[in-house]
């Protein structure tokens, strides 16, 4: 019997609420998979800088570092707004990608049927399949170039390696094999040339992929393409800035940004796994949080590091079931019945 160990870094606001439901889940596949989990918790974002001083203490980086997978919740909130930007909860987060190695970020946008009239896209838009996978690179670009301020300026660098392009590159290609056979290459080669290196260096690696069918595209045309016409895309890989802003506004498509799942990947098995939306303190503690968005990322931590491939599909078969019927207020309509952050947790746990 397969056994892992996650650390569990529950984070700042609603993020203990939603990593306590998805733990449920997870709990009960490996009851009903024939495997067995444990944990160990550790302190990262502005629970660590009340704890620590620092968004990302030592011990964390270790406990990371010794277990199979991570599950994180989310991290930040005005409480620590005053905090120099080195040491905010975000600074955290970004520290653990480096310190890990995470330098693959997907991030699927998948319409669920009981959510496709939450969706404000057109019906004849998204259609009834609409499977979107976006692959940004984590770990370089504009969030980890040189920056600075002086006088009345400041500045932050765009930058990427061959080799950094390389790596996420294969990583999209992989996945494209795997799914549609479809990449989108996405940047601002007309103006960057940081950009014009990322196409470059996307087209040669694409020689090593002949079946896949590859097609770039500047960012601002795709965000328009997006919302005109998302079911053109299959697979999507582009920077971290660029990623990060086209995930946000392909989960909307979806229906909700409380719906959407990411898995942050390194070069072996080991990843970290989280919902993309934030830490909602407005929300916090109130039983009223969408915990599916990190119950899908549980499914995808199976499918892409446990290699429980099963387990996942039944997560997703489970939450895809409880939609039909049930809703957490973010995502209600007329009709339906309205449940609590726990009382979806437990709903998805029985369809399970």
């Amino acid at each position: 019997m397969a056994d892992y160990q996650i650390t569990l870094l529950k984070g700042d606001g609603i993020g203990p609420e939603i990593v306590s439901q998805a733990v449920k889940v997870l709990n009960k596949a490996a009851e009903k998979f024939n495997f067995t989990v444990s944990y160990e918790e550790a302190l990262l974002g502005g629970c660590a800088i009340d704890a620590t001083g620092v968004p990302l203490p030592e011990e964390t980086i270790a406990k990371c570092k010794a277990s199979d997978s991570v599950l994180l919740g989310a991290v930040g909130g005005p409480k620590w707004d005053n905090q120099p930007g080195n040491n905010r909860p975000e600074a955290g987060l970004l520290g653990i990608r480096g310190a890990l190695g995470l330098f693959a970020n997907l991030r699927p946008s998948v319409i669920f049927g009981p959510l496709k009239s939450a969706s404000p896209i057109k019906d004849a838009i998204i259609g009834d399949d609409m499977d979107i996978m976006i692959v940004r690179e984590l770990t370089g670009g504009i969030y980890f170039g040189e920056r600075g301020r002086k006088e009345n300026a400041a500045w932050d660098t765009e930058k990427y390696s061959v080799a950094e392009v390389e790596r996420i590159a294969r990583v999209a290609f992989d996945l494209a094999m795997k799914r549609g056979k479809k990449l989108t290459s996405v940047d601002k080669a007309n103006v960057l040339e940081s950009s014009r290196l990322w196409r470059e260096t996307v087209i040669r690696v694409s020689k090593e992929y002949p079946e896949v069918e590859l097609n770039h595209m500047y960012v601002d045309n795709c965000a328009m393409q997006l919302v005109r016409n998302p079911k053109q895309f299959d697979v999507i890989v582009t920077s971290n800035i660029f990623g990060d802003i086209l995930s946000d506004e392909a989960s909307m498509i979806a229906g909700s940004i409380g719906m959407l799942a990411s898995a942050s990947l390194s070069g072996g098995k080991l990843g970290l796994y989280e919902p993309i939306h934030g830490s909602a303190p407005d929300i916090a503690g109130k039983g009223i949080a969408n915990p599916l968005a990190t119950i899908l990322s549980v499914a995808m931590m199976l499918r892409y590091s446990l290699a429980q491939p099963v387990a996942a599909d039944a997560i997703e078969a489970a939450v895809a079931k409880v939609l039909e019927t049930y809703r957490t207020p973010d995502i209600y309509e007329e009709g339906l019945k309205k449940v609590s952050c726990e009382e979806m947790g437990d709903l998805v746990c029985a369809s399970l």
